[in-house]
């Protein structure tokens, strides 16, 4: 089940999620979005690396999928690794792919993607990987 604003929310009261800095602007219905972190240039045909603003950390029962804004889409722009497993916690790197027809310019604090949060049944096992307490842009290792 998709997690809706209101259940984003009181998770978020509750402490069992957490998001920082959580910005109203950035709560959808079903979705929140993440923002970039700084000023970056997605230059044509390129794959670049954006560190989200917000550090995310899931609990055992939630999941997150990523998609690609649909005004940066209009635009040319793809995502690459859409999933957060259930554990995860630190900023997120975003993998932002500009098929457009020209370069395109994000400023800090511009909301990129679109973050859908989905419980997680019986879940036994917690996100332990080299991505753990990230910050900042983080390469594959």
């Amino acid at each position: 089940m998709i997690l809706s604003s209101s259940e984003i929310v009181r998770r978020l009261d509750d402490g069992d999620l957490v998001i920082d800095p959580y910005h109203n602007a950035s709560q959808q219905p079903a979705s929140y979005d993440l923002r970039a972190a700084e000023e970056t240039a997605l230059p044509r045909g390129a794959c670049t690396l954006v560190p989200s603003m917000e550090r995310v950390e899931l609990p055992a029962d939630l999941a997150a999928t990523l998609r690609c804004r649909s005004s940066l889409a209009r635009r040319g722009v793809l995502l690459g690794g859409g999933f957060v497993d259930p554990g995860f916690r630190g900023q997120l790197t975003l993998c932002l792919t500009n098929a457009g027809p020209e370069e395109i310019c994000l400023a800090k604090g511009d909301r990129i993607v679109q973050m859908i949060l989905q419980e997680v049944l019986n879940g036994d096992r917690l996100y332990a990987g080299r991505y753990q307490d990230s910050l900042g842009v983080v390469r594959s290792r």
